[in-house]
């Protein structure tokens, strides 16, 4: 299995990057909490989840181990592939997720493109014992709050766009942020970003 790759990142797409790791770009799918974090040409380290079917291989890219495990894991829940999985994890950070389970908040998971309520209750009962208590202790007031403009600008010409493109995207996706109450998730409003983007293209 590859656990990791480790390189300059050579590509980056919407909901992928390219990594060049001895000369060979890998392809490496990743969420937009993930790609918001990636600069062309920086070298970056990502854990990475291979996924092995019989017409493909695909390997899924994260920030770090404990985020990958939380992907893995949440795969041995009926129902549950890696394409809803990497949904899961670009909505909830692994800690709101062991919360969201810990807790049996329906809501959070139903704030999952793909699961229902039904499917969320479904979740949270083969999920309770598997994911275990959240490590981090929640942080009021995070310091994405001062800077998700200019962390949200960066990722988007990272991504390629231009500054004026950037520019309205942030403006697009502001009352979103807003509505957030104060803690706005970086990863959520770069996917609505680029959904104006392509929209506007």
């Amino acid at each position: 299995m590859i656990a990791f790759v480790s390189g300059p990142v050579a590509a980056l797409a919407p909901d992928s990057a390219v990594v060049e790791v001895g000369g060979i770009g890998i392809a490496v799918q990743c969420s937009p909490n993930t790609l918001s974090g990636l600069r062309m040409g920086q070298q970056t380290k990502l854990a990475t989840s291979l996924v092995v079917r019989e017409d493909s291989l695909t390997l899924y890219g994260f920030v770090d181990d404990d985020e990958r495990q939380v992907f893995e894991l949440l795969q041995t829940a009926s129902g549950v592939g890696p394409r809803l999985a990497q949904a899961m994890l670009a909505v909830h950070s692994p800690d709101a997720l062991r919360r969201a389970v810990a807790t049996g908040d329906e809501k959070a998971l139903i704030a999952v493109p793909g699961i229902g309520k039904k499917g969320a209750q479904k979740l949270l009962l083969e999920l309770k014992d598997r994911l275990g208590e959240p490590i981090g202790v929640p942080v009021v007031g995070a310091p994405v709050t001062q800077g998700w403009r200019d962390q949200l600008h960066a990722a988007l010409i990272g991504l390629g766009y231009a500054t004026r493109e950037a520019d309205e995207a942030v403006t697009a996706v502001a009352p979103q942020a807003e509505a957030a109450g104060g803690t706005p998730q970086v990863g959520q409003l770069l996917k609505a970003a680029l959904q104006t983007l392509n929209r506007a293209r």
